[in-house]
């Protein structure tokens, strides 16, 4: 998702963009009150959302297909070969089903939808987005039933190999004799702004559609909800005006030489008449780099799931009005904390009232989101906050997500 308005890819949620996430470390605070604790404002103490149930500015996921491709395909200046690029790649692209338990495979809710995939290994690996096969699962376990349908028409059950919802990616496996025609991958980190693409996939569930545009922009951040219900943040990501539809997520975005740059999954859309989604292309659309895809695939191949860092905590956003009432900056209140989390092991408690989170002032629980999906284990960052009308500053030490079920006694918070 992105400015504007967006929508999930199968539907379902809206999200935005904005971003930037940055790093912790541990201690806790001891704090010198100013005033008694049945002086502080109300809405230091009152219950808030999780960070999951956060409103965020809405973009439509797109869903898109996957390409193959090895030889240089020439197309007009500062176009691909669009017949070339979807002759070669076409062969690797699939349409992805999920079905839910209930039998649902394209109705409203959480029934089913469909999404694009491309095949990354001749023995049937298919990447896809996590938030297209989300309709299948139940706490993430599939219930109900995937398949994919090849370029030619032939449908196959699909069983997952691993999902990572934090950077929206999933691989699938089928089975088929004979080998299949696998997507060459591209380097992210080699793309252009300006340069040609082409998209494939199965907007609306027309399989095998094609189309092309530019890369737009590059290192983009954009928040999108997840397949879980929760909120994520995808760094690094590909801004193209491809057109790119409902039903392109999990499809590729290839160079005119047919490789991987990226796999298509969200879009911007325009507010209608109601404040919902347009739910079409406005040519702002966006995709997961091909690197991270490379990483994130790897990762899930080998072990099935992949170790993100968890801050451990839950926060609600301060709103402006509220912070000028209380004379206080905006920020995230907490408003649960993990037991042996990163934030608990750094004396990070609820009602503490976070005003920065590294160089991110006025952060926000998209900044809060981004920064786990970008920090690995054992990265830091320094917190200020707030307590009893006390500004207070420590270092948070990420811990690998999940947090260790011992519980650690909390060192004492270096506070400035």
């Amino acid at each position: 998702m992105a400015d504007a308005e967006t929508t999930d890819a199968n539907p379902a949620g809206t999200s935005s963009t904005e971003p930037e996430p940055t790093k912790p470390e541990s201690e806790s605070a001891n704090p010198t009150k100013s005033e008694p604790a049945d002086a502080r404002p109300a809405w230091w103490r009152r219950p808030k959302a999780a960070i999951g149930g956060t409103a965020i500015a809405a973009l439509a996921l797109g869903i898109g297909g996957g390409m193959i491709g090895a030889t240089i395909l020439p197309g007009a200046p500062g176009a691909c070969n669009a017949i070339a690029v979807s002759e070669t790649v076409l062969p690797s692209v699939v349409t992805v089903w999920a079905t839910s338990s209930n039998g649902g495979s394209n109705g409203g809710g959480n029934s089913g939808g469909n999404g694009s995939g491309a095949i990354i290994d001749a023995d049937g690996l298919v990447v896809t987005n996590d938030h297209v096969i989300a309709p299948a699962l139940t706490d993430g376990a599939v219930s109900g039933a995937l398949a994919v349908t090849l370029a030619d028409g032939e449908r196959l059950d699909a069983e997952l190999v691993g999902r990572d919802p934090q950077t929206d990616l999933a691989v699938l496996r089928v089975e088929r004799e004979g080998r299949l025609p696998v997507i060459r991958f591209g380097s992210s980190a080699d793309v252009r702004t300006g340069q040609p693409v082409v998209a494939l996939g199965a907007p609306l569930g027309q399989s095998n559609t094609v189309t092309a545009g530019i890369i737009s922009a590059l290192d983009r951040s954009v928040a999108l909800p997840t397949g879980d219900g929760g909120l994520t943040m995808i760094t690094g990501a590909l801004q193209t005006d491809a057109s790119i539809n409902p039903g392109n997520s999990g499809g590729a975005l290839v160079d005119c030489r047919g490789r991987l740059v990226g796999v298509n999954t969200a879009i911007s859309t325009v507010p209608d008449g109601n404040g919902g989604a347009s739910g079409g292309s406005i040519g702002i659309g966006f995709a997961v780099p091909a690197d991270t895809v490379r990483a994130i695939t790897d990762e899930l191949v080998a072990d099935g799931r992949v170790d993100h860092p968890s801050f451990g905590i839950e926060v609600s956003p301060l709103p402006p009005s509220a912070a000028e009432q209380f004379g206080v900056p905006p920020g995230l209140v907490v408003t649960s904390v993990v037991a042996g989390g990163s934030a608990h092991r750094a004396g990070l408690q609820p009602g503490d009232l976070i005003t920065r989170i590294g160089e991110q002032t006025t952060p926000t629980p998209v900044h809060l989101a981004g920064f786990t999906v970008r920090a690995a284990p054992g990265d830091s960052v320094e917190v200020e906050f707030i307590r009893e009308a006390e500004s207070r500053t420590v270092t948070v030490t990420l811990q690998p997500n999940p947090i260790p079920t011992t519980t650690p006694t909390p060192t004492q918070a270096q506070t400035e």
